[in-house]
């Protein structure tokens, strides 16, 4: 299996255009996802009836294929972004409502104590105490549902979207392997390079665990 070299450099613009595509997908997910997750998780946290019922739902939920989600969602968003975007929501949950309900819940019962000895609201305690110490196992979270999205967006080529899948479909169809050999490494280095700036990012809003180390 050879590279066509020239083709990459003849493709460039369309290379970088799918690749900002693909991210934008994944990226929109993990948001839309962890703007879902967070209240939930705190719902889930708080009120044990409600646990088992909103991680199983969201286990049953990721059960489901992609190809199906997205022609599911069809009817509904149309052959858009938007399609996409949702598919990739709901395989997001189930990573992120748990992570997010796993690190609430290993907040010290002392800590939270503390905060409201200090008479800090409920709310306040939440914001300033338990997301932040919550904060490594939801950003371990975020970082699987991150390369996760970014590997699956491609699924979405099967509705017109997919970002970078468009070259496997390309490739497949033409018999021509440079395209998905392109597509493979930019999905690949995506990924990495996403993950390397999530752990850089966890670094910076947690201060206290390397004054600690």
């Amino acid at each position: 299996m050879t590279i066509d070299w020239s083709w990459i450099s003849g493709h460039t613009d369309d290379l970088t255009t799918l690749t900002i595509s693909h991210l934008q997908a994944a990226l929109s997910a993990v948001a839309l996802g962890l703007l879902i997750s967070l209240p939930l998780a705190v719902v889930a946290h708080r009120v044990r009836p409600l646990r088992g019922f909103l991680l199983g739902l969201s286990n049953v939920l990721f059960t489901i294929p992609s190809i199906a989600v997205f022609v599911l969602l069809l009817p509904v968003s149309g052959l858009t972004r938007t399609t996409t975007v949702i598919g990739l929501t709901i395989y997001t949950l189930v990573v992120l409502l748990r992570n997010t309900v796993e690190g609430l819940d290993s907040v010290p019962a002392k800590t939270k104590e503390a905060a409201k000895a200090m008479g800090t609201r409920p709310l306040r305690t939440l914001l300033t105490v338990e997301f932040p110490l919550a904060l490594p196992v939801i950003m371990a979270g975020v970082r699987i549902a991150t390369v996760m999205s970014i590997s699956l967006v491609s699924v979405a080529t099967y509705i017109g979207d997919g970002g970078l899948g468009q070259l496997f479909t390309d490739g497949f169809q033409r018999n021509f392997p440079t395209p998905v050999i392109a597509g493979v490494v930019l999905t690949l280095l995506l990924a990495v390079v996403a993950d390397a700036a999530l752990v850089a990012l966890q670094y910076v809003l947690t201060p206290w665990r390397r004054r600690r180390a």
